[in-house]
């Protein structure tokens, strides 16, 4: 394994390779290393948090501006204020000359439909065959986007502390444009990179497609496996997707499970009220559907037979006091048991999202347990 920099993801050969992480298991020692033969990510293992929950003033003041923006937003007729979505949703333009080592720049894959990316570039970093990360973004399927400042700068985190070729999906937004219209549009995305033109235009020249991750928070996560499945049925000519990174994955069913009425109205973001109204938002309408429909409840009774599907290694994130937190984990069980390779971290005292509040020492932590993770699967096909 080469590393033209301490941490660097430029992986070429098998020898030892120096990490960076301080992996936290689930007892109170911590174990550091440096030299390390395999990654020591485990199957499922447990961050060590506070044992309550404390948040810097800036996430808590955050946190109730963007819950109470969100009610303001959702009308009661299904539809979403984007005039005063607008308002607070603030943007950060593209720059081509580096800032603090990454690079930024947007790729227009079909106007007609205002399908987008941005790719983010490390350019501290000289390392061959980096890491292509697809990453697509949370917001319910409603909100955000990839130049959303709070998704901007840790795409921007992402790209320079792996280092990886970032490149964050500008998806249609519903419920303008429903389901299907944002796994297709992920796809399309993978096939667009997977073309030997757009690839040779729009990435840097050290970007391997054939080291292809798929990535995504809340919704995202939800597109993440929608798209893997998609993608695993697909013959790329150059693109594989390798590996999966699940952050808070949005998952529901028609059963309140006791991570949802338990943290209901108490968790410090997303409520019931918004969940249902963003399930409502993204299927089709017209369509007869419950919250048990395979898309939504993706490991429920309904659930497609993944057990012959080819997916790659998958890394969950879940958070202790997320509400979604019971269906996050039976979705890992449910990968488990169809025969999948999955990790499970946990963050017990953590909420939905929780990384995107870069104040939080956890949001650190998250971003060199992706960095574990991805070691892990690259030094296996080396």
């Amino acid at each position: 394994m080469s590393l033209n920099k301490m941490g660097g993801l430029g992986i070429r050969c098998k020898p030892t390779f120096l990490r960076l992480t301080v992996h936290i298991g689930g007892s109170d020692s911590l174990t550091t290393s440096t030299k390390l033969k395999q990654p020591r990510l485990s199957m499922e293992s447990t961050v060590k948090t506070p044992k309550s929950l404390s948040l810097p003033w800036k996430t808590r003041i955050t946190l109730w501006v963007l819950d109470t923006g969100l009610d303001l937003i959702l009308r009661k007729d299904g539809t979403v204020n984007r005039s005063l979505l607008k308002l607070g949703d603030l943007r950060i333009r593209p720059c081509s000359k580096p800032v603090k080592g990454v690079k930024t720049y947007d790729v227009v894959v079909d106007s007609t439909r205002k399908l987008w990316f941005r790719v983010f570039v490390s350019t501290q970093y000289v390392a061959q065959d980096l890491p292509v990360i697809v990453l697509f973004h949370g917001g319910g399927y409603i909100v955000l986007s990839p130049d959303s400042k709070i998704h901007h700068n840790f795409c921007h985190k992402l790209a320079r502390e792996l280092p990886a070729i970032v490149v964050s999906v500008g998806y249609r937004l519903a419920p303008e444009h429903r389901h299907p219209s944002q796994h297709d549009d992920g796809l399309d995305v993978l096939k667009f990179l997977d073309a030997e033109v757009n690839r040779s235009k729009w990435l840097p020249e050290n970007a391997n497609i054939s080291r292809c991750f798929i990535a995504g928070d809340s919704a995202g996560g939800h597109i993440t496996h929608h798209v893997a499945l998609r993608a695993s049925q697909f013959n790329f000519q150059q693109l594989k997707v390798i590996g999966l990174v699940e952050i808070n994955p949005f998952f529901g069913g028609e059963e309140r499970t006791d991570s949802e009425i338990r943290l209901d109205g108490t968790a410090p973001s997303l409520s019931l009220k918004q969940t249902d109204w963003f399930w409502n938002a993204f299927m089709p309408l017209g369509e007869p559907h419950n919250r048990d429909h395979p898309i939504i409840n993706v490991s429920g009774p309904n659930a497609v037979d993944i057990s012959k599907i080819d997916l790659p290694p998958t890394m969950v994130v879940v958070a202790g006091l997320d509400i979604l937190r019971d269906w996050q984990i039976r979705y890992h069980e449910w990968l488990k048991k169809s025969g999948k390779e999955v990790y499970l971290v946990n963050y017990p005292n953590m909420f939905h999202c929780f990384h995107l509040y870069p104040e939080l020492p956890e949001s650190d932590q998250l971003i060199l347990e992706v960095k574990d993770f991805i070691h892990k699967v690259l030094s296996k096909i080396c």
